[in-house]
């Protein structure tokens, strides 16, 4: 019996022809590399049942001074400490307690929903936002242990009002302004929500949902009854504001106001248009508008909300013309992200684009983090920067640097910086002491400009020095002492990089992934890095979101893991990995938002959904079983001129570490004539293990009926609790005619 072994080349190469792999593995899932043999990848399970708000796109793991092991978690909606397998939200407050001038009413529409409207001049909230409200009184049948608690904004109204969903349902319509308990109302406002998916600055999706603007006035139907759709007289709460050439918003329809008489206004029912030069005619719009298909005369009930569409005191307030371009920009269209670092035993962080924050260990899981200028942990306050893009605390010098940050404040005294932020600008505190800024002839404090590029991306700390890159060039921050404290100097040009978060360093060469190839710093020099899967990872890539990739490092097994969106969704969805040990590519799918290697804890963690995994444990999909498969190029004998019959197969593979008594693996054979055709043939069979002493042993043999000029072999697990490795299998391969 003739029988040919089958050694297969290490990693996986899918931006060659299968024929010219011959020999080589060209699709997998799940399935690393050792010694230069595939084997499954660990499994994942729940580090905790417990949850958190958001998506969480970044994790950093430190130990207090009294041994507390904590991990900080950023969402976009917050921040969390976990600490006992319990997330603590300790996200900051934006500005001081709204104490005055707060009012609720319930939802006018049917007057025993859960909404409830919160009246708030200027509240500078946005959709999604938390509040904290307390020393609220029973509202409408609404008790107060109700009110007096956390709450999500569900609708921004206006600049003025917002909307909450309290969870219960009012007994009672209350429609005065003034209504309010007898104490005094307080709002805690959460610092801003951030995006969960990437939003353009200009053009569709600027703004709020349906071309709104916060500032926008509002007010309601006040008619006693509904307003039909045939009605031309609409009364309202309030005129005040509303003039005659304005365009009006009730629900999905837009209506031209023409005449005003107190809260008594005129209107042409259907408009179309919403920036009008001349009276229109109900459904039509001018020469100068645009048009909407949405806007349509139908009955709206007594209390509906009234906005004012166009002709608000302050243009910006305008809405954005349906069917038209915005001409309006607006921050935070990147996602929400987070970078912290320790410094001692407390933690700074900062969202991106966003302020820098501080929290004190001393204070408790019980207390939130305060913005860094605020806090009475340092003395000295001088410039501290109000937003930046990233924040690291230098480990040999304990500097804290800000990049992408605004500038220096007006006076040396000057408590905060300017507030005008510049993405190129690097600024970094006096040794030990993370508020003082301004640099004097007694501190170490200081600022770099880079010279390269248009805006910071990333900064990743080596042992020797920081990395610094902007969109085009790489840089070296290097610590030289005083008078200038830092150095940089250019590295490299005309280079790419991802994400903010899509490069890492392995002891002193730093990997990352560039808008369409991957790259590395090692011994001085920048080189692309020969990648198998280049094609297969960059033309299946969803770059509108690429703002999510992140690297990860699993050193056990010497991988760096770029998690990233595929075409298919906005979601990170799939991996690709660089084992730098074996120099060999794979990928898989997987859907993990943050990573973090082993380190205090023993095993790496990831976040996905709103759970934190532990990694490389058990072979299971937390709990189910997990799908893990390899499958090698074709194959054939000679040049692929003779027809060959495949009969049996002698597998080679290790169920060495499996969980499962009887462990298996799948293993299919399937033969093809040319390389342009699909494989016209295929069989599945099972090898199972049945014993491990006195050795391993396993199913001694496949039996197959195949007959093609090149053939595939695929290895597949989908049990529970199996781990498999495989060696050199051997094939029953005979020269053979077609029938």
């Amino acid at each position: 019996m003739p029988m040919k072994a089958i050694k297969f080349k290490p990693g996986v190469v899918s931006d060659l022809t299968s024929y010219s792999n011959e020999g080589g593995f060209v699709d997998g899932d799940k399935v690393r590399f050792r010694f230069g043999f595939p084997e499954k990848f660990g499994g994942w399970e729940k580090y905790s049942s417990n949850t958190y708000l958001g998506s969480g796109r970044r994790l950093h793991n430190w130990v207090a001074l009294d041994g507390s092991d904590f991990m900080g978690i950023g969402t976009h909606l917050k921040y969390y400490i976990e600490e006992g397998q319990t997330f603590t939200d300790i996200t900051p407050l934006r500005g001081d307690p709204v104490t005055s001038g707060v009012t609720f009413t319930t939802n006018t529409t049917t007057g025993t929903e859960a909404q409830v409207l919160v009246n708030s001049t200027a509240h500078g909230a946005n959709l999604n936002d938390f509040v904290t409200i307390s020393n609220a009184e029973t509202t409408a049948g609404i008790s107060a242990d109700t009110m007096n608690k956390e709450h999500q904004i569900t609708e921004i109204i206006s600049s003025n009002v917002f909307k909450i969903d309290v969870g219960a349902n009012a007994s009672s319509v209350v429609t005065d302004d003034n209504f309010k308990s007898s104490g005094s109302v307080t709002l805690n406002f959460q610092i801003n929500v951030g995006l969960d998916n990437t939003v353009g600055g200009t053009g569709w999706g600027a703004g709020q949902w349906s071309g709104t603007t916060s500032g926008t006035l509002a007010t309601t139907i006040n008619e006693g009854g509904t307003f039909s759709n045939s009605d031309t007289t609409l009364t309202v709460a309030s005129g005040s504001g509303i003039s005659v050439g304005d365009t009006i918003l009730i629900e999905k329809e837009l209506l031209f106001v023409s005449g005003v008489s107190t809260n008594d206004l005129t209107v042409a029912r259907g408009h179309t248009g919403l920036h009008a030069n001349s009276t229109p005619t109900a459904g039509t719009a001018s020469s100068t508008q645009n048009t909407s298909s949405f806007s349509v005369a139908t009955t709206h009930a007594n209390g509906t909300l009234v906005r004012l569409a166009f002709g608000n005191s302050d243009t910006d307030n305008d809405f954005i013309g349906w069917g038209s371009p915005a001409s309006v920009t607006i921050p935070g269209a990147q996602i929400r992200l987070w970078s912290h670092d320790n410094f001692g035993e407390d933690l700074i962080m900062n969202a991106r684009d966003g302020g820098i924050y501080y929290w004190d260990k001393t204070n408790g899981l019980g207390n939130r983090a305060k913005e860094l200028s605020d806090t009475s942990t340092f003395n000295n306050e001088t410039s501290v920067p109000q937003i930046a893009k990233q924040i690291l605390v230098s480990d040999q010098d304990r500097h804290v640097i800000v990049f992408g940050c605004d500038g220096l404040g007006a006076t040396p005294t000057t408590q905060r910086g300017d507030g005008v932020q510049d993405p190129l600008l690097i600024r970094f505190s006096s040794q030990e002491n993370p508020v003082d800024f301004f640099p004097t002839a007694t501190n170490t404090a200081g600022d770099l400009r880079l010279g390269g590029g248009s805006t910071f991306m990333q900064a990743v700390e080596t042992k020797q020095q920081i990395l610094v890159f902007t969109n085009k060039t790489l840089h070296a921050m290097k610590f030289i002492g005083p008078p200038f404290t830092f150095g940089l100097q250019e590295l490299s040009k005309n280079i790419t990089i991802m994400s903010p978060f899509s490069a890492i360093a392995v002891e002193d060469a730093v990997f990352w992934m560039g808008v369409d190839t991957f790259y590395i710093f090692a011994g001085g020099q920048t080189a692309q890095l020969p990648c198998t899967v280049k094609d297969k990872v960059f033309l299946d890539f969803n770059l509108e979101e690429r703002d999510k990739v992140h690297v990860g490092l699993n050193s056990e097994f010497s991988e760096i893991l770029w998690f990233y969106p595929s075409s298919a969704g906005r979601e990170i969805d799939k991996y690709v990995c660089y084992n730098y040990t074996e120099k060999v590519w794979y990928f898989g799918t997987l859907v993990r938002q943050a990573w973090l290697d082993r380190g205090i804890r023993t095993l790496p963690q990831a976040t996905g959904g709103q759970f934190l995994y532990n990694h490389e444990t058990g072979f299971d999909d937390d709990g189910a079983a997990m799908t893990s498969f390899i499958e090698s190029s074709a194959i054939d004998i000679g040049d692929g001129d003779k027809f060959v019959f495949l009969k049996q197969v002698i597998p080679d593979v290790t169920f060495n570490g499996s969980t499962s008594v009887n462990p298996d693996v799948a293993f299919t054979m399937k033969v093809r004539n040319n390389p342009g055709a699909d494989f016209h043939e295929s069989t599945s069979s099972t090898t199972t293990r049945t014993a491990t002493s006195p050795v391993e042993q396993f199913t001694e043999k496949l039996n197959y009926r195949l007959r093609g000029r090149s053939f595939a072999l695929r290895i597949e697990s989908t049990s529970l609790g199996t781990k498999y490795k495989l060696g050199t299998p051997r094939i029953d391969i005979r020269e053979d005619g077609r029938r």
